[in-house]
């Protein structure tokens, strides 16, 4: 199973205890090649939906599987992060304030992810954290947003038909065979980054 050769590889990766914060890749570029290329290297299937990806990023939509919304990227392999960038990101002065160093071309101040990314080693770290990176389908890792996970109502249809995701209010359910592995994400970074820390209800559901 791709999860197990993943803990084997983070740990190989780091050389510190196991589950211990990344403070080796700070490339959220090199973090997706080590994923492809090392750990699903021969199980080339999305999380959520269980599609199947190729070499090059194009993705095999599963039978049933429709989209009203970003359909060129419903055939593009892209990488989600469970704990959404935002969630963290916000954390830093640099995604919410800017920063001196974070000025364009065209000599206008910016901020967010590109600021926090450009000036933050703390935030690339935890930007390029291999077990916070999951294979998606691009017009699911889209429509997700940076919406927190919830138990939704069993009457919501399934906004991906044969892919069992549901959103509703800005709130996301997906799959069950996904959610140990969230919950485990979440976890993890709730413990090992002190940026992050999760809500007293969403700790809850985690553990449950």
């Amino acid at each position: 199973m791709r999860y197990w050769k993943l803990l084997f590889l983070v740990f190989f990766l780091y050389s510190v205890p196991l589950y211990a914060q990344n403070t080796t890749i700070s490339s959220f570029s090199k973090a997706k090649k080590i994923l492809k290329e090392q750990v699903y290297f021969d199980n080339k299937e999305s999380f959520y939906c269980k599609a199947h990806f190729d070499e090059n990023n194009g993705i095999t939509l599963p039978q049933g599987f429709h989209t009203q919304k970003h359909k060129k990227r419903a055939y593009k392999l892209e990488w989600e992060h469970v704990v959404p960038a935002e969630n963290f990101g916000r954390a830093f002065s640099e995604w919410r304030e800017g920063h001196e160093k974070c000025i364009d071309r065209k000599g206008k101040a910016f901020k967010g992810r590109k600021c926090a990314e450009k000036v933050n080693q703390s935030f690339r770290f935890m930007q390029a954290d291999l077990y916070n990176l999951y294979p998606s389908i691009g017009a699911v890792n889209a429509l997700r947003s940076n919406y927190n996970y919830a138990e939704l109502s069993d009457n919501l249809p399934n906004i991906f038909g044969s892919c069992s995701v549901k959103i509703d209010n800005k709130k996301i359910e997906t799959p069950s065979y996904t959610k140990g592995a969230i919950a485990r994400t979440y976890l993890y970074f709730d413990q090992e980054y002190p940026q992050y820390k999760m809500s007293s209800s969403m700790r809850k559901m985690m553990l449950a």
